[in-house]
């Protein structure tokens, strides 16, 4: 039996890649943060159709010290990984002059530490010939207008990705990146409809992806074998005017 971990896999692109590797025959281990609404919709809703192969983790990834429990967790499951998909992200819509030191190091610990550390910690238990995943964005590109944190958090991320893949040479584990755009998710549904239309004018292809378009690229990755150290932009052609 293949195992997946995805983080932040109960809504949005998290839930789409959970449904997609299910429905490739992966047994998935779903991990969240707080929202136990979603958590057990999402639940039901898979142990419907795929039984007995998805599991939830709840663990608030803003705290590093909890890597050592989400690794405890993970072995009374399984003792090996074949996919780590690091998809769970933190934003505050705050730039520089009014955000807080504390709200920096909350998203910068959610975004690239911890996914850091628990790369560290996951090691021993990854396959030869693996995947790590992480989850990027365009706005690491483009210089992001709102949150000034989560853009640079990303463009880390990104960079992170090309950097660990020397180190990961001597595992034979394969590191990528997916750097969506504008996604119909849970974090764009309270932008105003002029925000929308803003956005969409500047997408070439004149709406945001669906989350299962995104969630493909992923087992795209997966599946290629000559992928390592991408950066995978799926932005529907972002900046086009």
């Amino acid at each position: 039996m293949k195992y997946a971990i995805v983080t932040g896999g109960t809504r949005g692109i998290g839930k789409e890649i959970c449904r997609k590797l299910l429905m490739q025959g992966f047994s998935v281990i779903s991990v969240y943060d707080n929202d136990d609404v979603s958590a057990q919709l999402t639940r039901q809703e898979f142990e419907t159709e795929f039984r007995s192969l998805f599991y939830l983790i709840k663990c608030d990834l803003s705290n590093t010290d909890n890597i050592l429990f989400l690794l405890s967790e993970v072995k009374l499951i399984t003792e090996s990984v074949d996919v780590l998909i690091l998809n769970a992200g933190k934003t505050i819509r705050k730039g520089l002059v009014d955000m807080t030191i504390e709200e920096w190091e909350s998203v910068m610990a959610v975004n690239i530490t911890t996914p850091l550390f628990l790369i560290q910690r996951f090691l021993p238990l990854m396959l030869r010939g693996s995947n790590i995943i992480f989850t990027g964005s365009s706005m690491a590109v483009f210089p992001h207008s709102v949150s000034l944190s989560y853009g640079i958090s990303k463009s880390a991320v990104h960079a992170m990705v090309k950097n660990l893949v020397k180190f990961l040479v001597p595992f034979e584990i394969r590191i990528n990146c997916v750097a969506p755009g504008f996604v119909d998710t849970e974090w764009q549904k309270d932008k105003s409809p002029e925000v929308r239309e803003s956005i969409m004018k500047k997408i070439s292809l004149k709406h945001f992806a669906k989350p299962e378009e995104v969630a493909s690229v992923y087992l795209f990755i997966i599946d290629n074998q000559y992928l390592n150290g991408e950066i995978i932009t799926i932005d529907g052609g972002y900046s086009y005017q």
